[in-house]
């Protein structure tokens, strides 16, 4: 080989030389750098929706004074994600604790933070009716001041409230909760599906988002609370449901025993009177009471047919006094049924409609 002439040189060296001296550079970051593009990350990612200006998140509590800090500073994060103000309203329904005064330091560091606090335990129900009647929030979300309700769902709730619904339920698939409690509650959610227009899983989860005009037209009593959906959707809102993560309880015990059953069941029956007959409660009396009047009426009807045609003593037949029975009750019910009606006539607005649009 001459001076002139230059070395050969195979592909895999070349690639080999290029591979060391191209090697790309790798990034380092200051403190000042980092900070400023984790601002602006968070910047881009705000949701932002044209009806929504102001959000309201209403929180109940009872004896939650070691959850609330943690809470509040979850939730402040969480609603950073939206471009809207908002206002945190805690409702304290006559807690034994510090959970007043903690709710008190908290209001001195965020002026955002409204609170209300009852002589004496009222319920849940009753604290959220509190905060229906005071938020002023174009969304409001109501969730339970336990922790087990996980506020980094809110922007979830609002970007579903955004598809067009009215009320946005959570659904706590996967639930860290006692099995008692788990079974429980699967078999009221599937008897309130059967006997409802509302067809969602979860209709107990304190984890909800509504529109403004629904928690302004809701009255909430006694322990309704845990149907408040399907007193939304028999106003005529349009009800769904979102996946939420569930989360144990990390602080103190829950707060509802074995009564709860009870309630719950005689809640359901309470929901189907004033949701189905409260305007029309002849429907309900009156069907009652003439199927006992025809039951007691046909079983006396054949005794008689019996006493009269073979002569059978009806002295010892114990079914002609449930005969009569069954007849009084029915005539009863029917008339308490007329009774109620003209109650409503008299008492109640028998035009009481839900309005969406007018001009």
């Amino acid at each position: 080989m001459t001076e002139n002439q230059t070395p050969k040189t195979d592909g895999n060296s070349f690639q080999k030389d290029k591979k060391r001296y191209y090697r790309p550079r790798r990034r380092v970051d200051t403190p000042q750098k980092k900070e400023n593009r984790i601002e602006n990350t968070s910047y881009e990612a705000k949701l932002s929706f044209n009806w929504l200006k102001k959000i309201s998140v209403i929180v109940p509590l009872f004896n939650e004074e070691e959850s609330l800090n943690p809470l509040y500073f979850e939730i402040k994060k969480s609603l950073a994600k939206l471009a809207c103000t908002y206002e945190i309203i805690f409702v304290d329904d006559g807690s034994t604790d510090n959970s007043l005064n903690e709710i008190k330091r908290l209001a001195k560091l965020d002026p955002r933070i409204k609170y209300f606090s009852f002589r004496k335990n009222y319920g849940k129900s009753a604290a959220l009716n509190v905060g229906f009647e005071n938020c002023e929030g174009d969304a409001v979300i109501t969730m339970d001041a336990d922790l087990q309700d996980d506020p980094n769902e809110i922007p979830n709730l609002v970007a579903k409230l955004n598809e067009g619904w009215d009320l946005v339920s959570g659904w706590k698939k996967k639930r860290f909760d006692p099995l008692i409690k788990r079974q429980s509650s699967k078999f009221f959610n599937y008897i309130t599906r059967l006997t409802s227009n509302v067809k969602i899983h979860d209709f107990n989860c304190g984890l909800k988002a509504y529109k403004k005009e629904v928690v302004k037209s809701l009255y909430i009593h006694g322990e309704l609370h845990r149907y408040i959906p399907v007193l939304a959707g028999e106003k005529g809102f349009k009800v769904s449901e979102i996946i939420v993560r569930h989360q144990a309880r990390r602080y103190g015990k829950t707060k509802f025993g074995i009564s709860r059953f009870f309630y719950g069941f005689v809640d359901l029956l309470t929901i189907q009177m004033i949701t189905k007959y409260a305007s029309r409660p002849l429907h309900l009396f009156g069907m009652i009471g003439s199927i006992s009047f025809i039951i007691g009426f046909g079983i006396d009807a054949i005794l008689a047919w019996h006493w009269l045609f073979e002569n059978m003593s009806l002295s010892n037949r114990p079914l002609l006094l449930l005969g009569l029975l069954l007849m009084i009750v029915g005539v009863q019910l029917f008339a308490i049924g007329l009774l109620g009606e003209l109650f409503v006539h008299k008492f109640g607005n028998q035009h009481i409609v839900e309005i969406k649009e007018q001009k």
